[in-house]
């Protein structure tokens, strides 16, 4: 369907993981693609992934300005 010398040819391929995973798609590239990590082994889609404590650093950042208004308070009192 695609006219010749117009359009990339549209070959199965092999794409590789690092982790040992494989699967056939078909793209334009030449020969098969080698991956370092996919989503079998990507920890946001196997469901390892750590989650940042960041409470503390909301905590600091309102202590902070909390500081920072107190002193603008008291400089406008005066």
């Amino acid at each position: 369907m695609p006219k010749a010398g117009v359009h990339p040819n549209y070959n199965d391929i092999t794409v590789k993981c690092a982790c040992g995973n494989s699967f056939q798609t078909r793209s334009t590239h030449k020969g098969d693609i080698v991956l370092e990590i996919c989503a079998a082994c990507h920890p946001f889609f196997t469901g390892k992934q750590k989650l940042i404590d960041t409470a503390g650093r909301v905590d600091r950042f309102r202590r902070k300005f909390a500081q920072s208004d107190a002193s603008k308070a008291a400089a406008a009192a005066k």
